[in-house]
């Protein structure tokens, strides 16, 4: 490994070009600083028709708004795209360096990591097929759109207390039990003032737009479902880096201060991976954070060599 953070490749290598990393990268563009963005090309909302809850974009095509955000950073001179997957990445603080699947390395002065996360879903038949399109996690995302309808919650333990109590305002909620959560007193009297309907019978299958067949054989037409995934953070580099994780209520995340500065100097973490819970709005405010932190340090490097 090189010894000079001045021979690194570039100021800051920013692996993954969702809307975090974008919004990460941006800030470092316009700071005249030379990004490279690696982006394996797998967006977190990839499955969903559309993005909502974010200003100026509420309704738009989720693949538009990230090819229109590649656009405009790509049109800063000092920006380079590598459309590849970032295999290992290794580095003492001043000089990191990114193995490419092909094996071929590129090197930076700083990390950002927007590499996002990993849903696993319950082995629900017919559930993964309907991910993003009448099968959901987010309300704020998409419980507007549909319409005050019939709404099911499948229970996938007792996080799944805190969606059927969120989504009466959206419209009426069947809790679908499952075997996977038995609700106590106080949350049987707290679901029946939302109004909340449960179902204790096992779910077979999840059927047309968003139908729930029951093991009993009985078919319950829903207008959309709702169901909290297990998340994983995607890709090795956070660990094999060193970096810190938190515990979240739907799986782990990268730990960051409110710079998102992780606890390896040099690497900031920020969008999915490096919260408990995220939006595309939330994601961009991340990077956002994660880039100007990231010119930041590189400045201050500046004047503790002076």
């Amino acid at each position: 490994m090189h010894t000079s953070p001045n021979q690194a490749d570039f100021d800051v290598i920013v692996v993954g070009g969702s809307y975090a990393g974008l919004s990460a990268a941006l800030q470092l563009a316009r700071a005249r600083r030379n990004v490279l963005v690696i982006d394996a090309g797998r967006r977190r909302n990839r499955f969903a028709r559309h993005s909502h809850g974010f200003l100026t974009q509420d309704g738009s095509e989720a693949a538009a708004i990230a090819t229109q955000g590649r656009a405009q950073l790509q049109a800063y001179p000092n920006v380079a795209w590598a459309s590849d997957t970032a295999m290992s990445a290794t580095g003492d603080g001043e000089y990191f360096e990114v193995t490419l699947s092909d094996g071929g390395t590129v090197s930076g002065r700083r990390l950002v990591l927007a590499l996002g996360v990993t849903d696993t879903l319950p082995g629900i038949e017919g559930l993964a097929e309907r991910w993003g399109r009448s099968v959901f996690h987010c309300p704020y995302c998409h419980g507007y759109e549909l319409d005050e309808g019939d709404i099911g919650v499948l229970a996938t333990g007792e996080l799944s207390m805190h969606h059927a109590l969120m989504l009466p305002d959206w419209g009426r909620v069947t809790l679908f039990l499952n075997d996977a959560f038995t609700p106590s007193d106080a949350q049987h009297e707290a679901l029946a003032r939302r109004g909340v309907t449960l179902e204790a019978a096992p779910v077979a299958r999840i059927d047309g737009e968003a139908d729930v067949v029951l093991r009993d054989g009985r078919r319950l037409p829903m207008t959309g479902l709702f169901v909290v995934p297990r998340t994983t953070v995607a890709g090795a580099l956070p660990r094999q880096l060193g970096c810190a994780m938190e515990a979240g209520p739907m799986g782990e995340f990268v730990a960051t201060d409110a710079m998102k500065a992780t606890n390896v100097p040099g690497v900031f973490c920020c969008g999915d991976m490096a919260r408990a819970a995220g939006s595309v709005a939330l994601a961009v405010a991340d990077g956002a954070m994660a880039g100007v932190a990231t010119h930041r340090s590189l400045i201050a490097e500046l004047n503790q060599a002076a």
